[in-house]
Order: C-alpha cells, then structure tokens, then sequence
C-alpha cells in the first residue's frame, strides 16, 4: 500500500471535527421546571420599614420645635430647642434611614412576587417597585440634613439660627411624602383585581389606601400619604407573609 492510499485509508476510519463551524447542542430536557421562590421574609421588611418609619416619625416629632407655638419664629429658641433634642434627632436618624433600607429590599420583592403571577411583559412590577424605591429616596433624602444639624446646633456661634426653622420644617415634611408608595398599593391592586395575581382582600385594601395617598399626594394635603401609604405597607406586607398560601403552594388561578 502506497502512502497516499494509506493517509486516505486513515481519513476514511475518522471523523473530522470542524473548529470554525458551530455545533449545537440540543438543551432540550424532561425534567419539570422549576418552580419561583417563594420566600416570605421580604414582605415582612415592607411591615418592618412602616414601623420604623413611625418610630422615626414620633422621635422627629419630639425634637421638632418649629410647630412649637411658643418657639416658632424665634430661630434662637428653635436653635436651643433642638440642641437639647439631639438625642431624639439621632433616634430619627436611625429609624428613617432604616426605614428606607427596608423599603428598598420590599420593593425588589413585591416585583419579583408580581412577575410569578402577571401575564409576561406587564408593567405593574416595575411600577409597584419603582413607587417604593422612590419612597425609600424620600427617607435618605429626609434624613440628609441630620448629621449637619444635630452637630451644628451644638456651636451657635458659628451657625445661622435661622437656618435651624428651615431644617425643622425639612424633617416635617419630606420624610412623610409617601404618594409614589400610593402609586405602588394602586399597582398591586390591578394585579389582583384585574388579574387576579394577588389575593382579592389585599387588591380592596390596596386600592382604598392606595388610592387616598395618591388623591393626599396630588392635593395640598400630601402629607397624608404619609399617614395611609404606610398603614397599607404594614397591612399588606404583614398579608403577604402569613396570608399568601395559595401562591405559596403553587395553586393560584392563572392570571387573565
């Protein structure tokens, strides 16, 4: 046998494998799939950022002395006022910012609860996260000016007075602007009463607090969401965690 008639016996006896051609592989399999995650303890951090939230807000209430008809108007008393407050200023600080911490990990889950029940492509889990994350911005945003104050009430020669009435209406107002977190409670409950993606007490409940936070936000009384978008936080979060049994156990009708 001649050499060439044996390179050609060799190739004849082997596959030849192609580096430059793509091969595809089949990911074709018969297992189930599996099936979400259905942890509890997110919905939990929703209830525990509406009671930090009004621990916040009793402890900035307390050390607040610019609604203090006898202090309001004088920077000088609202400054020493403030001073002998620090403690209950710094108890505020935690809270909030804790506060809005939770609001951040509530909002991630109650998207990713809202995607295992909603029809694909639907836009009520990015609007039902992105009303609490904003609502968790407002929280640091409330809480930003504490460090300056609390340390700067302490050397009132070398501070302005009357900046100390503008900080005082600052902590009175800006951590209580929850009406995205309204806009949040209105997503839930189109989730659920329309598509049936929640359990329908939590749609009610979602649309009657829901829905006056978002009317408080848009009139001049906004600072009422503060009162009902946490209440509905706290409401639903505790419902979502002990209540949800039929998404739990895999049994929840398909979503219309």
């Amino acid at each position: 046998m001649s050499a060439i008639d044996a390179t050609t016996d060799s190739y004849s006896h082997h596959t030849l494998v192609r580096d430059d051609v793509p091969v595809e592989i089949s990911t074709t399999t018969t297992e189930r799939p599996t099936s979400p995650y259905r942890s509890r303890a997110w919905a939990l951090t929703g209830a525990g950022a509406a009671i930090a939230y009004l621990a916040g807000s009793i402890a900035g209430g307390v050390a607040d002395p610019v609604y203090d008809p006898a202090k309001s108007g004088d920077p000088r008393a609202i400054m020493a006022a403030l001073a002998e407050g620090r403690t209950a200023l710094a108890v505020f600080h935690g809270f909030t910012t804790l506060a809005a911490l939770l609001l951040l990990v509530f909002g991630a889950g109650l998207a990713r609860r809202l995607r295992a029940s909603l029809p694909v492509g639907s836009i009520l889990p990015s609007v039902a996260s992105a009303g609490v994350m904003v609502t968790a911005a407002m929280q640091v945003v409330g809480s930003g000016l504490d460090t300056e104050f609390i340390e700067g009430v302490t050397r009132p020669d070398t501070f302005v007075a009357e900046s100390t009435a503008l900080y005082g209406h600052w902590i009175g107002t800006i951590p209580y602007v929850w009406v995205t977190a309204g806009a949040s409670a209105l997503a839930l409950a189109w989730a659920s009463l329309r598509h049936r993606g929640a359990p329908r007490w939590i749609g009610v409940v979602s649309l009657g607090l829901g829905g006056a936070s978002v009317v408080a936000g848009i009139s001049p009384l906004q600072y009422v969401a503060g009162m009902t978008a946490p209440l509905w936080m706290l409401v639903v979060g505790i419902g979502l965690a002990v209540g949800d049994r039929a998404f739990r156990h895999g049994n929840q009708p398909a979503a219309a």
